[in-house]
């Protein structure tokens, strides 16, 4: 039954106590999706007065079967199916996000994933348009084969996205390690490399991308290789040298939101004392190179993935999560202090 569950909103009120902002607060949680084997890598958008939810629906987190669906509400609480992308043989649909273009269309972005052999896989970067969210165009290849673009931010007419090169696709076809390279695109189909080699170190991966009202671009990008913390990047127009920095902490899954006052809130994965893994949200200070814990959600085993939109005063968060044993999709609502 998708409801509630107080007893973990205890459980949370009481561990804020002793850590994160004590501003902030858990307004609600409620389990919104779990009709498949495994619900992961959620996106969440506000799209023609409604709420679409976007996540992929598998056998387990890396099975071969992946598929695309997309449920929509009108208040949080009641969601229905509006759409489903099927895969092809031998394809697996991946990490889905959704966002909405300058001209009011809704587009879906998601990974293709083929198994040529073992340890060798094949990427591709696909998107869909809709103009009401229930019918869409047909899936096109964007980018370039073997680069993993990752999510794309609209800013001032054009799209920005951070893609990298797996090391078992693309770093063998380019005899190079993995490294993350910066797409734009004015219409969300033709993309040409604005930076070629944006961060290239401790095989960096999934990025998210903001822009401030200055029109300084922030990027958090996610690192899994020996030095594995997050890096925080910051870049003028035209956006092709950037300054990076560290930011001492793991962040999985990484996802950015700028607040109106202009601070900006993270969120992602990252394992803790007890050896659990759990989804976090933090404020970032690219200056500083700070990430500050803002507060847990309840969350464990395979989680994370979250998509954050701000409506009415609150932090609506998508995740997924593992804690009520079967894998499957969240949405949580959060009080920040000052918003």
């Amino acid at each position: 039954m998708l409801r509630c569950n107080p007893f973990l909103l205890l459980l949370l009120a009481a561990s804020l106590a002793a850590c994160g902002d004590p501003g902030a607060e858990l307004v609600s949680v409620r389990k919104i999706w779990d009709r498949a084997p495994h619900s992961a890598f959620t996106d969440l958008v506000r799209f023609q007065d409604r709420w679409f939810c976007t996540f992929r629906e598998g056998e387990s987190h890396v099975s071969s079967d992946g598929t695309i669906r997309i449920i929509t509400s009108a208040d949080g609480k009641t969601w229905s199916s509006i759409a489903h992308f099927p895969r092809e043989p031998g394809q697996d649909l991946r990490d889905p996000k959704l966002e909405v273009t300058p001209d009011g269309r809704l587009m879906a972005l998601a990974l293709d994933r083929r198994d040529l052999a073992e340890d060798h896989l094949e990427f591709y970067s696909l998107v869909w348009f809709s103009g009401d969210g229930t019918e869409w165009s047909t899936p096109q290849r964007v980018a370039e084969p073997d680069f993993l673009l990752w999510r794309v931010t609209w800013h001032e007419g054009t799209a920005y996205g951070g893609a990298y090169a797996d090391h078992r696709a693309a770093g063998h076809r380019l005899n190079q390690d993995e490294f993350v390279r910066l797409y734009k695109s004015e219409d969300g189909l033709q993309f040409q490399t604005l930076v070629p080699v944006l961060f290239d170190r401790g095989s960096p991966n999934e990025t998210a991308i903001v822009f401030r009202d200055d029109g300084t671009a922030v990027c958090l990008l996610r690192r899994d290789g020996e030095d594995n913390t997050a890096q925080i990047g910051t870049s003028q127009p035209p956006y092709t040298q950037w300054n990076w920095k560290d930011l001492n902490v793991v962040i999985g899954g990484p996802d950015l939101l700028v607040l109106p006052d202009g601070r900006l809130v993270a969120s992602g994965r990252q394992h803790r004392s007890d050896g659990e893994r759990r989804t976090l949200l933090w404020w970032i200070d690219p200056e500083a190179a700070t990430a500050t814990e803002i507060l847990e959600l309840p969350s464990g085993g395979d989680t994370s993935y979250a998509g954050m939109v701000l409506y009415e005063g609150l932090l609506w968060i998508s995740y997924y999560s593992t804690h009520e044993e079967k894998t499957s999709i969240y949405l949580a609502k959060v009080a920040l202090p000052g918003v």
